[in-house]
């Protein structure tokens, strides 16, 4: 698939981009979803950015896709996060085998439709268990269960739904949000990331089109490592963001210390150090997110290859996706925190929301808890152990009884 520069995509998108940074403050401190900022989106066409151009879409590579993902991410990174399962499934379709199905998705995608993503299922489950289940009726499949964490759900056309077949195999649904059978609810209570639509989605007998069902055995194989990776982007623009909010209170801050060095902040050699050390640690997050989205296009284009090429490029994915994930969460918990070196008591004044970099880079990071990953790629380069592609949260089973 050729691919267009990524100038050509950015100036695409970045009047968009420029919309939706008006306003963000003001979503934030009250809690106002995204909805007409996602919509601008999908009517440029961004739903279908990795789409073959002859489709009608972008035909942008993982790594531009990457990059633009970052760059969104510094202006609102409620919306790249949004966007995470539509992103994965976009890829699924992509590496499936030649079909009518694949276009008729690919083209949908390419006219502005949308996927969310409901896979996580809270309370007493087991680990690794699904509740949701697929059922077969005189009038078809239906859809019964409920989710949480559906991030993206509530913009979307379709929601990407995790449940257990007929037969009890784990399955992909993909369940249309028209249906009156379908409840999508804004109660996600974090602290931070609160705009991505990450609450509670019900199917009570909802409609499935027995064609929209896909074994979960067959998933693309690097989805892991780009699912994280999102997140990573998603890190990555908030310590930009960060370091661009720093700057502008260095950059218009009058008051200063009598123990200081200049008369003005600006020209205060200490202030400048960090921001120059915040800059690059935003740089080095971006970079390494960018390098490891090079190794997903090279398992994207190695479809079809045979399966020892196949899980070569997917264990090298997953290591550097992991690697990205360490360097991202600590970038964007460094620079959320440290922008405020030097700027006063006046920079915690709520109307400039600047705590809000660091809930929601803190938020995006407990998703995959760093020292596991960590963890992962130490094994792997000290004694060759393959990491896991795939991961469960539950109730783990005690191999002893609790003691009162």
């Amino acid at each position: 698939m050729s691919h267009p520069s990524y100038e050509q995509l950015a100036s695409k998108y970045r009047p968009v981009f420029a919309r939706i940074a008006e306003g963000v403050r003001e979503r934030e401190r009250d809690r106002v979803l995204p909805t007409q900022q996602i919509m601008w989106l999908k009517e440029a066409g961004f739903p279908g950015l990795r789409v073959p151009r002859e489709l009608g879409g972008d035909g942008a590579s993982l790594p531009q896709l990457f990059r633009l993902l970052v760059e969104l991410s510094s202006v609102d990174p409620h919306i790249p996060q949004a966007f995470r399962g539509h992103i994965a499934f976009v890829e699924d379709r992509l590496y499936a085998p030649d079909s009518a199905e694949r276009t008729a998705w690919l083209s949908r995608f390419a006219r502005g439709e949308m996927v969310g993503n409901a896979v996580t299922e809270i309370g007493a489950v087991a680990l690794g268990d699904v509740r949701t289940k697929l059922t077969q009726s005189e009038s078809g499949l239906t859809i019964t269960g409920s989710k949480y964490y559906t991030t993206g759900s509530i913009f979307a056309e379709w929601i990407d739904t995790w449940c257990a077949n007929v037969d009890g195999v784990e399955v992909a649904a993909l369940v249309s949000t028209h249906s009156p059978t379908v409840t999508i609810s804004d109660d996600w209570t974090g602290f931070g990331q609160r705009l991505t639509g990450s609450g509670t989605v019900v199917f009570a007998q909802a409609p499935v089109d027995v064609a929209h069902v896909f074994p979960w055995s067959e998933r693309f194989p690097f989805q892991t490592a780009l699912y994280q990776l999102v997140l990573v982007a998603v890190s990555a623009g908030i310590a930009r963001a960060s370091v661009n909010d720093a700057i502008l209170q260095v950059q218009t801050r009058a008051r200063t210390f009598s123990h200081g060095n200049t008369a003005q902040v600006r020209n205060d050699p200490q202030i400048l150090e960090s921001i120059g050390r915040l800059a690059a640690t935003a740089t080095s997050a971006e970079s390494l997110v960018v390098y490891a989205a090079h190794a997903l296009q090279h398992s994207a284009d190695a479809r079809g290859a045979d399966l020892a090429t196949v899980n070569d490029l997917k264990q090298r994915g997953e290591i550097l996706s992991a690697e990205a994930q360490i360097i991202g969460t600590r970038a964007s918990l460094e620079a959320s925190t440290y922008l405020f070196e030097g700027l006063g008591a006046s920079a915690t004044d709520s109307k400039h929301l600047l705590d809000r970099h660091w809930r929601n880079a803190r938020t995006v990071a407990t998703h995959n808890p760093v020292p596991f990953k960590a963890r992962i790629v130490g094994d792997w380069l000290v004694n060759d152990v393959e990491p896991p592609y795939e991961w469960a949260i539950g109730v783990g089973v005690s191999s002893s009884p609790e003691k009162g």
